[in-house]
Order: C-alpha cells, then structure tokens, then sequence
C-alpha cells in the first residue's frame, strides 16, 4: 500500500491519480444512463450497438495521432486539456435529442476519453521516471474507484429523475479537484528519447506487448460483460447472487491495484504479468467447476491476476527503448482497448454457438496465451 499513501499524501501524485478516478467518473455516470437513453430516443438493441460503435471509432481515431501532440504540447498539459474536453463532450450524449446527434456526441466522448487515458498514463511514466516512484498500479486503482464512485451514483436516479444534472454534478465534481491539482503536473513534459532507426527487433516488444494487452483487456471486458450471466445460466445461481461476479471480480481488481507497484519493485513488472497470469488461469479452472461459490471465488481470483497486467504493460511500454514513451502507451493502449471492445463481442457468438462454457474455456486458453507470451518479453529483456 505504500504506493497508495504516496498518493494521498503528495499532491505532485494525486493530481494525476485523480485524472484516472474523473476518466471511470465521467465515463460510468454515462453508463447507468444508457437504458434511459435507449428508451427516451425510442431505438432498438441494434441501432444502440451501432451508436456504441461510434464510442468505439472516436476511441480509435485518437489512437495514431495521440503520442505525436502529446510530444509537440507536453503530457502535463496535454491530460488538463483532456480532462477540461472529456468533460466538456460528456454531457452531450445525455442531451441528444436525435439519433443522428446520439453517435456523434458518443464519438466525440470516445475520442476525449481515449485521448485522456493515453496522456494520463504517459504523464504517471514520466513521473514515475523522474521522481524513481512507481504509482502506476495505484492510479489504476483510482480508475476502479471512480467507476465505484459513478456505481454509487446510481442511488441518485430516482431522487434526481434527471440524467443532465446528474452528469453535470459528476462534472463539477470532477472539475473541482482537478483545478486545484493540475499546477502540479501541466508544466511536466516527456523526457526527449533518442530514436533508433525502424527494425523490427524494436519493434518485436511493443507487438508483443500489445498481443498482451489485447488479450488481458479483451478478457476483463468479456469478465465484466458475461461473468453474471455465466452465473445465472450454468452455475444455476440465485438471483440474489448473479451480482457477485462483477462484485468480486472488481473488489480483488481495485485491491491488487493499491498492492501491484509495491510487488514490482520488489519482483519486475515482467515477473508479476506472470504472476498475475497465472492467478487468471487459476481463477477461470475455479469458474469452469461451475458451483455457484467456487466460481465466485474463481472470478475473484481472476480479477486479482488482472490487476496488475495492464498498468504494468503500460509501465513497460512506456519504457521500450528507443520508443516514446507516449509512443508505446498508445500502441499498448490501442491493442488493449480492441481487444475490450471486440472480444466480448465475438465471445458472444462463441457463446451463442455452443455454450458459456465454451466461452470461458477459451478465455481460459487466452490466459494460457499470455503466460507463453510472457517467456518471450522475459528473453527480449535479458
């Protein structure tokens, strides 16, 4: 935890943690209201898909322009200005009176939060580098508290009935702390790298790196999407127990989270991806025994293997030599979120063709994918 009380106790570090805490504040908050959204515009199960689909394209319209402004304006201001857009661009979806006015509200948020995430962890590797602190784990630990934070919101919808006010409180709240904290990084600015020539001997880490992230990604989001489900339908649980899937999936993510920095200074960032891959292929053998309790306990078990694979990806692509570090995140942060996006889709045909079961089991043979990949990161190092 130490980490974690570095944060809380040294503004130059809560600033940024803060930024991934108002990222899962913004973004959640537009989540619980995608049912009412759905019902107030009148549109059907596909038409919403196809508006997700426009999250997703400005997500990834970001992707190959990020590292470049983040290089030519500096990270430190480059995540203010993200943050200040984010918040700007979220309350827009809520609003749309149109189905037109829907996608294109939803691809300009998706483009701010995207550009906001890869600013936000190249600025925690940068200040990581400075400063010889590793809080990368933690400040993904403060991205999991904002989506409790935008969870607990929910109890706000009967009392507020109003989807605008509640993002705009959620605005302001985010707002409020960021303008106290951003003078302590907007003047931060990427250390300069010297380049090497192209190869794909250099490049043979990132592409690992972001096969990684695609898969570990893709498997938390396939977790999230189908982990009550799988409990309803082939565990056979009580309705009062479908919830526990997320539930102790998300307590044991944030939990390694606030553990992971100190973990890795203690064994490498490599070590603990393996570390944590093999608590994930633990966890789904548990979830594939099917009893109700035992995979409860398997998806608790997996989220705290995934906890620390992405913030520790983050933190070795950052540091590829020869590679900007706003370079390698984006790349990592790409694959990653193609992997959140596209996996639970396609693991829904899977599903639909033969069983959960089958589902699970693939996601089982993924994780067993990452720890073979981990062999080859460990020879590219030494």
């Amino acid at each position: 935890m130490k980490s974690l009380q570095l944060i809380l106790s040294n503004a130059k570090f809560f600033g940024p943690a803060w930024v991934f805490a108002s990222l899962n504040i913004l973004f959640g908050t537009w989540a619980i209201y995608i049912p009412i959204v759905k019902e107030n515009l009148g549109i059907d199960k596909s038409s919403l898909g196809i508006a997700l689909f426009c999250l997703a394209l400005g997500t990834f319209t970001v992707f190959p322009v990020a590292s470049k402004i983040i290089t030519a304006f500096g990270v430190g201001k480059t995540t203010k200005y993200g943050v200040l857009f984010t918040c700007l661009v979220a309350l827009f979806p809520l609003v749309a009176t149109s189905y037109i006015g829907l996608m294109v509200s939803l691809f300009f948020f998706g483009a701010g939060s995207a550009f906001t995430d890869i600013s936000m962890n190249t600025l925690v590797t940068e200040i990581e580098k400075k400063e010889k602190k590793n809080f990368m784990s933690a400040a993904h630990g403060f991205f999991s508290l904002g989506g409790v934070l935008a969870g607990l919101g929910s109890f706000l919808i009967p009392v507020l009935q109003d989807p605008a006010i509640h993002m705009c409180m959620a605005i302001i709240l985010v707002l409020a702390v960021n303008f106290i904290f951003f003078k302590n990084y907007v003047h931060i600015t990427a250390v300069p790298v010297k380049k090497k020539p192209f190869s794909f001997k250099n490049f043979k880490p990132l592409l690992l790196l972001g096969l990684v992230s695609f898969i570990a990604m893709g498997s938390e989001g396939a977790v999230i999407d189908w982990g009550g489900l799988f409990l309803k339908e082939v565990s056979m649980a009580p309705e009062h127990l479908i919830g526990m899937a997320f539930l102790a999936f998300s307590i044991t993510m944030t939990l390694g989270r606030f553990l992971g920095d100190q973990i890795s200074v203690r064994i490498g960032p490599n070590s603990l991806i393996v570390f944590g891959t093999i608590l994930a292929i633990v966890g789904y053998g548990l979830v594939l025994m099917t009893q109700t309790y035992i995979a409860i306990a398997g998806f608790a078990v997996i989220g705290l293997g995934f906890s620390t694979l992405v913030p520790e990806l983050f933190r070795i692509g950052g540091n590829v030599e020869g590679v900007e570090s706003s370079q390698g995140i984006s790349f990592i942060a790409g694959a990653g979120y193609s992997g959140f996006l596209l996996a639970p889709v396609l693991l829904g045909f899977l599903a639909e063709s033969y069983s959960l079961k089958i589902t699970f089991a693939a996601l089982l043979i993924c994780s067993v994918l990452i720890f073979g990949a981990t062999f080859l990161l460990r020879r590219n190092k030494d």
